[in-house]
C-alpha cells in the first residue's frame, strides 16, 4: 500500500466516524468499520513514520503527567449573566437595545439549549488539533488534550481544504443521560466502584482522568456554542452563521438552535418549547442561551467583568420532587448548635440522588406544619443544596417532630438559646461532636491554617481519644499518627511541622480560631485593633465591648460569657502554654489611598479572597460582605452572582481583576 492510499484510509475512517458519533447516521455496518479499523493498525505497524496525527488510532493515547499544564486563554473564557425569569430576561435585552439605539424588536436572537457540562476550549492550528484546555478561571485552564482526543466528536484535523491559520472552537464537554445511567449501573454492581452524582460530575471527572482510555470508555460528547482566536479568511457577520460554519469543518451543531425576533411574546413561546422538551433529551440542560445574533452588535455592546452584555442564560427553575420524610436526626455543630436534618426515601432531584435535606431550625419544621410521614416536596436550592419546601400530603401516622431534651452524642442539657431560633448543647469541650468540629475549625485555612491536618484525621485521633482538646494538637506525636491508616511516618512528620509552624500567628487569627459565638475573621479584627492585647480583652465586660466597632449587644455578650467559662480560659492558657505566640499587630495603615471606600468581593477570584482583602484593608478600603448604595467598588471575579446584579441595579462601580490589577499597580506608582 503506498503513503497515499494511507491518507485515503485515514480520511475515510474519519468519515464513517463522523457519521457515525456526530451525524447519528452510520455509512457502513460495524463489521466493515471494524475490519478498515484493522487494516490501518497493520499499515501503521509497518510504516509508523507514515502515521499522521489525525489518525483515528491517535485518539488514545499514554498517560497524561500527574499534573495538568496551564494554557493560557486569549480571549478569556467568558461567563454569562443569568436570568431567573420572563422579565428578566426580557429587560437584559432592553437595556442591550437601549445601549445599541434601538427598539428592542429589531434584535435577531439565537437560542441555544444550555447544556450542562463542561466548558471546553479546542485549539487548531492549520487544521490540526493541538491542544484541548478546561476554562479553569476564565483566563487559565488545564491541559487536557489526553482525555479531549478520545472524543468522537472531537476532529483530530477539521473538515476543510482551506483551514484558518488559528481557530479557537469553545464549547461543552457532556455526558448523555443513558451512558451516565450505564456507567453508574456498573459501579453499583462493582460494590467498590464510585458512583457520580450527575451527568455533569461525571464528565468532568472523565476529562481530568490521567488515563484516556478510561476517558475513552465513557463516550463524552463535545458540541460547540462559540469560538475565541480566529485567524482565517472567512468574515462571519453573524453567531449562526458561525455555527453553521463550525457543522461544516466536523463538529456538531446543538440541536433545537432557533433564531426570532426579540419580544415578550417570543422568548415566553421559546422557554415554553424548550422547557416541554427538556427530559426527552438526551443530555441533561439546565437553561437557555440566548445571544444577540448580529457580531456587529455583539462588539459594540462588549462585556462587563465577567460576561458578555449581549448574551444571558435563562435558568430553569430548581427541580420539585416529591418524596416522604422518614426520619429527622439532629447534628451537633461547633458551637453546640443542634441542627435537625431530614432523612428521606432517595429520589433524584437535578440528577443528584438526594436523601437528606436542611430544615435549619425548630421554628422552620412549625412553619412547614412538618412531621415525620409526611410526604413532601424538595428541591436543590441553588441546583446545590437539598431543601424541604412544602407539606403535600400529610402522612396516615405521623408522628411530631420534638427537639431532643439531651444531645445526642454526650447527652449533656440542650437548652434553646435566648431570642434565638438556635438550641444548644450545654456540654462545650466535654461533647466529643463539638471537639471535632471546634478542632477542624480552629486548623481551618481561616484560623490557624494546619494545612496538614484534616476533617477526617481530625475525627479520627478523637474518637480514638488522642485528642480531647484543642491545646491536644501541640501534643501529638509521630507514633499518635504513623500507625493510623493511610499516614505513616514520613506523612506523620509533615502534619507536626505544620502544627508547630501553626505557633507562631496573629493576635486577631487567634480570637478568631477560638471559635466564639458570632466572632468571625473581621469581628476578630476589631477586638484585636481595639483591646491591644489578650488580658484586656479576657476582662472585658458587655459594656466595654459594646464600645468596639461592628460589636453590638448580642457579639458583646457571646465574647463575654466565653471568657467567662473556666474551661475556656484553661484551653487558652494551654495553648500559650505549647507555645502559641504572636506579636503585636500594627493596624494602622501606613498609605491609604482607599480610606472612606467600601468594597465588596464577589466571584472567584484568581488570587485567595483573604488575600485580596487583606490588601485592601492595607490600603484603607473597608470590605463589606453586603452591596449597598454606600458602596463604592465591587471586584467581579468569575461566576459572581447576586452582589454582581445587585450592583448593577444599584449602579455601583464594577471592576474586573484585571482592572483591579491596574488600579493597584496606578497607587504603588504613586507612592
Amino acid at each position: 500500500m503506498s503513503f497515499d492510499d494511507y491518507c485515503q484510509l485515514v480520511e475515510t475512517l474519519t468519515q464513517w466516524n463522523y457519521a457515525y458519533h456526530v451525524l447519528d447516521a452510520p455509512m457502513v455496518s460495524d463489521a466493515t468499520y471494524d475490519a478498515a479499523f484493522v487494516s490501518l493498525q497493520s499499515i501503521e505497524a509497518s510504516h509508523p513514520e507514515w502515521i499522521a496525527p489525525n489518525s483515528p488510532t491517535q485518539r488514545v493515547g499514554a498517560l497524561a503527567d500527574s499534573a495538568f499544564a496551564k494554557i493560557s486563554h486569549d480571549p478569556k473564557m467568558l461567563s454569562l449573566a443569568n436570568a431567573f425569569s420572563l422579565d428578566e430576561t426580557l429587560d437584559f435585552f432592553v437595556k442591550a437595545a437601549k445601549e445599541l439605539a434601538c427598539d428592542v424588536a429589531q434584535l435577531p436572537i439565537v437560542s441555544e439549549p444550555k447544556l450542562d457540562g463542561l466548558a471546553i476550549s479546542l485549539r487548531y492550528e492549520n487544521g490540526f488539533l493541538r491542544y484541548g484546555a478546561t476554562r479553569g478561571d476564565g483566563q487559565v485552564g488545564e491541559d487536557v488534550s489526553h482525555t479531549i482526543k478520545t472524543l468522537n466528536s472531537v476532529p483530530l484535523k477539521l473538515f476543510t481544504t482551506a483551514p484558518p491559520a488559528v481557530l479557537d472552537v469553545r464549547g461543552e464537554v457532556f455526558m448523555r443521560k443513558a451512558t451516565f445511567e450505564q456507567i453508574n449501573a456498573l459501579a453499583q454492581a462493582d460494590n467498590n466502584g464510585r458512583q457520580f452524582a450527575n451527568p455533569r460530575n461525571a464528565a468532568a471527572g472523565t476529562i481530568r482522568q490521567l488515563s484516556p482510555h478510561i476517558a475513552a470508555q465513557r463516550a463524552l460528547q463535545f458540541i460547540p456554542y462559540g469560538i475565541g482566536a480566529y485567524s482565517g479568511e472567512i468574515a462571519f457577520t453573524s453567531h449562526s452563521q458561525l455555527l453553521d460554519y463550525l457543522t461544516t469543518i466536523g463538529f456538531e451543531k446543538n440541536s433545537h438552535t432557533t433564531i426570532f425576533q426579540a419580544s415578550e411574546q417570543a422568548f415566553q413561546q421559546d422557554y415554553l418549547r424548550m422547557a416541554a422538551l427538556r427530559d426527552e433529551l438526551p443530555m441533561e440542560i439546565d437553561g437557555i442561551v440566548y445571544k444577540i445574533d448580529h457580531l456587529a452588535m455583539q462588539q459594540q455592546l462588549g462585556f462587563i467583568a465577567r460576561s458578555p452584555k449581549w448574551a444571558v442564560a435563562r435558568k430553569f427553575p430548581a427541580e420539585m420532587v416529591r418524596t416522604t420524610l422518614l426520619d429527622v436526626l439532629f447534628q451537633v455543630g461547633r458551637t453546640g448548635v443542634l441542627t435537625p436534618v431530614a432523612k428521606l426515601e432517595p429520589v433524584w432531584v437535578g440528577g443528584v440522588r438526594v436523601s437528606s435535606a436542611t430544615l435549619h431550625n425548630m421554628d422552620e419544621i412549625a412553619r412547614l406544619g412538618l412531621c415525620i410521614g409526611d410526604e413532601i416536596e424538595i428541591h436543590r436550592a441553588g441546583d446545590v443544596i437539598p431543601k424541604v419546601s412544602n407539606v403535600v400530603k400529610q402522612g396516615n401516622n405521623r408522628q411530631p417532630i420534638a427537639m431532643p431534651v439531651q444531645c445526642p452524642v454526650c447527652h449533656s442539657a440542650v437548652i434553646r438559646v435566648d431570642n434565638q431560633a438556635a438550641y444548644r448543647c450545654t456540654g462545650a469541650m466535654m461533647c466529643g461532636a463539638q471537639l471535632a468540629e471546634r478542632i477542624k475549625y480552629y486548623a481551618s485555612r481561616d484560623c490557624m491554617n494546619i494545612k496538614q491536618l484534616g476533617r477526617v484525621l481530625i475525627e479520627t485521633l478523637c474518637e480514638q481519644g488522642i485528642l480531647n482538646s484543642v491545646a491536644d494538637i501541640y501534643a501529638l506525636t509521630v507514633a499518635d499518627i504513623a500507625g493510623l491508616a493511610g499516614q505513616g511516618e514520613k506523612n506523620a512528620t509533615k502534619i507536626l511541622d505544620a502544627i508547630d509552624a501553626s505557633k507562631h500567628t496573629k493576635f486577631s487569627v487567634f480570637i478568631a480560631a477560638l471559635g466564639i459565638p458570632e466572632v468571625g475573621e473581621e469581628g476578630a479584627k476589631n477586638l484585636a485593633r481595639y483591646f491591644k492585647n489578650l488580658a484586656a480583652l479576657r476582662t472585658a465586660d458587655s459594656e466595654v465591648l459594646q464600645q468596639v466597632p461592628d460589636v453590638g449587644a448580642v457579639t458583646a455578650n457571646n465574647v463575654q460569657a466565653f471568657f467567662s467559662k473556666k474551661e475556656n480560659n484553661q484551653l487558652i492558657d494551654a495553648l500559650l502554654a505549647a507555645g502559641v505566640h504572636w506579636e503585636e499587630e500594627d493596624f494602622t495603615p501606613q498609605f491609604t489611598p482607599l480610606s472612606g471606600q467600601t468594597w465588596v468581593l464577589t466571584g472567584t477570584l484568581q488570587k485567595p479572597r483573604k488575600t485580596v482583602k487583606e490588601t485592601l484593608e492595607k490600603l484603607g478600603a473597608k470590605v463589606s460582605g453586603a452591596v449597598s448604595a454606600k458602596t463604592t467598588y465591587v471586584l467581579a471575579g468569575e461566576d459572581a452572582g447576586s452582589k454582581l446584579t445587585q450592583a448593577q441595579a444599584l449602579g455601583v462601580t464594577i471592576l474586573n481583576e484585571t482592572q483591579f490589577l491596574a488600579l493597584l499597580h496606578d497607587i504603588n506608582s504613586s507612592q
